[in-house]
């Protein structure tokens, strides 16, 4: 089948809307409608080059070149096509995507860290999860899709476990944020920092993922959550969804959570900017406490190896710094337990949503992430 998809080309260029040619899907693939899609910060990554992959791992998953890509890793669905062995999802069924795969299986998977699943390993480059094929062609030319999804397309060809069946009552713009930003975010502070009831936690960059670890600090009973941006326009949205004190930036913070915390400083700091570097670290150690927590989420250039840290405080404080992908949650329970907090009013997801778009418009919607107008843009082909 032919479907309509933004396409990026080359590093620097902007999405070029291409008529985009479907194989039909294999034994564990399904044919998914495309409602919405997120426009997340880590597709930019792609267009600036900062998540470019260097040969050698493209060779170690036998993928043979990175570009040509269809964008895209948040979004959410309708099932209209499936393969003779898929099983989880039928046709008609409502989905949202994962854009880490959990084949349930692997050592990770059956120990219940699906977010570090083996097919992971595929989600930037390569062709289909089951075979290694191609099936998404514009021109003749094969296309990779970011993390096996490739939302930014009208329709979706992906494996069975990429997909997660939600209820059909539940709209499939809020179900399309829980695919990455929101579970990301309020993972970040739930499952990886570890937040509990009293304590100080500082978020480092409120955009979609910031915002909701905002929101998953404020869930978990924290007392002080300190939003850091320096856009002090994200101010108002911050306070939305729990902040307590806003800066922007952190010598501002520093001085104000020892101040609140009477000199014990902040239990958790969770970095979520649109782009991590190296010299963020020290910083973020230094605003924990003795035995604090400091957790990476928001991604850095795929070249970052410097980072600045005071080693001696980190062993002499029993400090620790912490990666968190998917927000360290397995996205076939974490997607419908997020989904349960909205439904009970816990989660604020409508909240989110800053601005809609047409997939035409799609370079519009990330310079208004650029300029630091949205939270969440998303992308609504119907």
């Amino acid at each position: 089948m032919k479907t309509r998809a933004a396409v990026i080309w080359a590093p620097g260029e902007e999405w070029k809307i291409e008529e985009v040619d479907l194989g039909e899907p294999g034994p564990t693939e399904v044919v998914v409608k495309t409602a919405y899609a997120g426009l997340c910060h880590s597709d930019e990554h792609i267009v600036t080059g900062d998540m470019a992959i260097p040969d050698e791992m493209l060779e170690l998953v036998g993928a043979p070149h990175f570009l040509p890509m269809i964008g895209g890793h948040e979004g959410a669905g309708v099932v209209t096509q499936i393969g003779s062995a898929v099983t989880s999802v039928a046709v008609g069924d409502h989905i949202s995507c994962s854009f880490i795969p959990s084949c349930g299986r692997c050592h990770w998977c059956s120990t219940g860290r699906q977010n570090l699943c083996d097919l992971g390993a595929a989600t930037l480059a390569g062709g289909m999860i089951a075979d290694g094929q191609y099936k998404h062609r514009t021109g003749g030319t094969e296309l990779n899709r970011l993390a096996q999804l490739g939302t930014f397309s009208e329709h979706m060809l992906v494996s069975e476990s990429s997909v997660i069946k939600v209820e059909e009552d539940l709209p499939l713009d809020v179900v399309c944020l829980v695919s990455c930003g929101v579970a990301t975010g309020v993972g970040s502070a739930q499952n990886r920092a570890g937040v509990s009831s009293g304590d100080t936690v500082v978020i480092v960059g409120i955009g979609g993922i910031g915002a909701n670890a905002v929101q998953g600090a404020r869930m978990a009973g924290a007392a002080n959550i300190v939003a850091i941006d320096t856009n002090p326009d994200r101010k108002e949205k911050a306070e939305e969804f729990g902040a307590t004190h806003f800066y922007t930036s952190f010598d501002d913070a520093m001085l104000n959570v020892m101040e609140m915390t009477h000199g014990i400083m902040a239990d958790s700091c969770i970095l979520t900017p649109g782009v991590t570097t190296g010299d963020m670290i020290e910083p973020a150690v230094g605003i924990v406490s003795k035995d604090g927590t400091v957790v990476v989420t928001g991604l850095a250039p795929i070249a970052q190896t410097d980072v600045k840290l005071d080693l001696f405080s980190l062993s002499m404080y029993n400090k620790e710094i912490k990666g968190s992908i998917f927000g360290s949650g397995s996205p076939r329970s974490e997607i419908p337990r997020l989904l349960g907090e909205y439904r009970r009013g816990a989660l604020m997801l409508d909240e989110l949503i800053t601005e809609r778009y047409s997939l035409d418009d799609i370079n519009k919607g990330y310079q208004d992430m650029r300029d630091g107008k949205n939270i969440r843009g998303v992308i609504a082909f119907d």
